[in-house]
This record gives structure tokens, C-alpha cells and sequence, in this order.
């Protein structure tokens, strides 16, 4: 049998104080005597009072409630950012919706409409296929993006990896190492970063005087029931069946780039002997294939800390001087693979 709801004046009544002292005591402002705040506090505990959360969400312009959008979240790096951004935000005293959007325009969009009804607080976008801008969420909706460029940029802040100095780094140690024929493998070729990576990519052959040859751009496109792994896997040894030969692979992400050593290695060459790769993201994974995969390592928690706090403070409006471009530096890991 469910037990019957308590309104806040029976708590009133039973802590012999008015239902304004009570809504004080709930929301912590105004003023009361901790002898009443005490009582109170102890009625609702007795008759598990709950608050309305729509109702003092209308009252008070407040929800506490922070949106996610995330293109996968079965990927390690959008899944690592996300918690790490929950975990923050819950102790800020926040609730998150998080919304996995699988890179869907009309999916995405329904998450919006959804999240505009819960009245949230303010959203982060993370990633997505193009710049983010919609009429689906308030335009006042405090926002920051991640790895996704807005639309509205004078009021939107962007937060995102150096990818450029990532695509740079890895290159330049594939080069440190000996390689001269550097294959780059791109999977969402239209993502600015990826634009960015393949940016490094090129300005680090420049810096070493090798010619940047279109041929050695291997564009991955990943079929239905495919994985990333498997395609960029076949499109390697698609490519070198046609005659291609390379001492390098640069992928820009891990799962392509263990994709790129299992093509290696069914060719019976080695890695690093015949041919060095380097990955992007320092997945997991990238300790535990073998070899080791050397790559490029984001600051997953630097990102959600600069986040969550440019978020809560566009939603308590204490700072006007934020920078709307903030970019995060990168790191080499160097393993076995190179």
C-alpha cells in the first residue's frame, strides 16, 4: 500500500510554526532559529516528507539539473569526460541528465525538447556531427560545448583538446623515429578535430621537409555492424594490396589505430620493426594491445573541471570575463608501438 503523501502545511502544523518558516527552513533562506530549523527538520525526517521538485522548480527558477548531450557514450573518452563532469556537478549539488544521442540529428533534437521541459539549469554538448545551435533549447539556457563548435559563439564557450599539437606531437615521433612515409588514418573526416589533426599532421611533415602525399590519407568509412577497429583494418590492407607502402601510421583514434596493427601483423610484419603507429584519446585499451600503442593522452579531467566550473558560473552570473575559446593542452604517451 503507498504511503500517503505529506503536504508542507501538516509539516507546519506539526512543527507548530507557519508554512512561510517551513519553505524557509526547506529552501535554507530567510530567517528562523536553529531550535525551529531543528524541529522541523526532524518532523519531515518522521513523516518522509518529500518536496515537490516541479513545483519548487517553477517557484524558484531553479531545477539544479544540468544537461549532457554525448554523441556515444560507449566511447572511453566521451565516457570519461561525462563522469568525471557527473561527479562534479553532484557535489556542487547538481543532478545530471545524461542523453546519448548515437550521432542522430533527429535523436538529438528530442533530447533537447526533452531536456527544455525538465527546465534544466544549463547544458553541455560534447562533440556531434555539426556546430551546435538550436531552437529546441532556450537561447538564455547557459551552454558549453565540448569538442563542438556553436553556432553562438559570443555567447556559447568552447572547450576543447589542443588537436592540432596532438596531431603534431604524434607525427613528429613517428619522424623522431626514423619513418618517412607516414600513412594518417581518418575516420569523420568533417569533425574540426579531425581537421585540426590531420592540420598537425601536415605542418609536421613541413617542418621535416617530407612531402605530404594525398595518397597516404585513408579515409575509414565504417559499415553496419562494422567496428571502427575492423574497418580501418580492412581499409589499410586495402590500401597496401594497391601497391602503397608506408613505415608509419598515424591513426586518430586508438581503435582505428589497433585496426591498423592487426593489418600490420596479418601481413606478417612487426610493429615497430617494418611499420611504427601511433594512436589519439589513450583508450584503455591502449595499455593491454599488443604491442602497447603509443598515442596521444587528453586531460579528460582538466576538461570537465574547466566545464563545470565556466558553467556554474554563467549560471550564477559571478563571472563576465570568461574566455569563450579555452584549449587544453596534450600529451605524447610513448609505448611499445613506436
Amino acid at each position: 500500500m503507498n504511503q500517503r503523501k505529506v503536504s508542507i502545511k501538516e509539516i507546519a502544523e506539526l512543527s507548530g510554526v507557519s508554512v512561510a518558516t517551513v519553505s524557509r527552513v526547506i529552501n535554507n533562506n530567510g530567517r528562523f532559529s536553529e531550535e525551529t530549523r531543528k524541529k522541523v527538520l526532524q518532523v519531515i525526517k518522521d513523516t518522509h516528507y518529500e518536496t515537490n521538485n516541479i513545483a519548487k522548480s517553477l517557484r524558484m527558477k531553479k531545477s539544479n539539473t544540468i544537461g549532457i548531450l554525448v554523441p556515444d557514450i560507449s566511447n572511453s573518452f566521451f565516457a570519461n569526460v561525462v563522469q568525471e563532469i557527473e561527479s562534479i556537478l553532484f557535489k556542487k549539488g547538481y543532478s545530471t541528465i545524461i542523453c546519448n544521442t548515437d550521432r542522430n540529428e533527429e535523436k538529438e533534437e528530442a533530447y533537447l525538447r526533452m531536456l527544455e521541459g525538465k527546465m534544466i539549469d544549463g547544458l553541455i554538448v560534447i562533440s556531434g556531427v555539426k556546430e551546435f545551435g538550436s531552437t529546441a533549447i532556450n537561447k538564455k539556457t547557459p551552454l558549453i560545448c565540448i569538442d563542438r563548435k556553436p553556432k553562438d559563439t559570443k555567447s556559447t564557450i568552447l572547450i576543447e583538446s589542443d588537436h592540432y599539437q596532438g596531431g603534431f606531437l604524434a607525427t613528429e615521433e613517428l619522424i623522431s623515429k626514423g619513418c618517412h612515409n607516414i600513412a594518417i588514418i581518418i575516420h569523420r573526416d568533417f569533425l574540426s578535430s579531425s581537421k585540426e589533426r590531420l592540420l598537425g599532421y601536415q605542418n609536421a611533415l613541413k617542418k621535416y621537409q617530407i612531402p605530404f602525399k594525398e595518397e597516404n590519407v585513408i579515409h575509414v568509412t565504417v559499415e553496419e555492424k562494422m567496428s571502427r577497429t575492423e574497418a580501418a583494418k580492412a581499409a589499410l590492407l586495402q590500401k597496401i594490396s594497391e601497391g602503397y607502402q608506408f613505415d608509419g601510421v598515424f591513426a586518430l583514434n586508438d581503435r582505428l589505430a589497433i585496426g591498423a596493427i592487426h593489418a600490420i601483423l596479418d601481413l606478417g610484419k612487426k610493429v615497430p620493426e617494418d611499420i611504427k603507429v601511433v594512436g589519439f584519446d589513450n583508450d584503455p585499451i591502449s595499455k593491454y594491445c599488443y604491442p602497447c600503442l603509443t598515442t596521444i593522452r587528453q586531460d579528460n579531467m582538466l576538461i570537465a573541471e574547466q566545464a563545470c566550473e565556466n558553467l556554474l558560473a554563467l549560471i550564477d552570473g559571478t563571472r563576465k570575463d570568461m574566455k569563450k575559446h579555452q584549449v587544453i593542452p596534450v600529451t605524447l604517451v610513448s609505448r611499445a608501438s613506436t
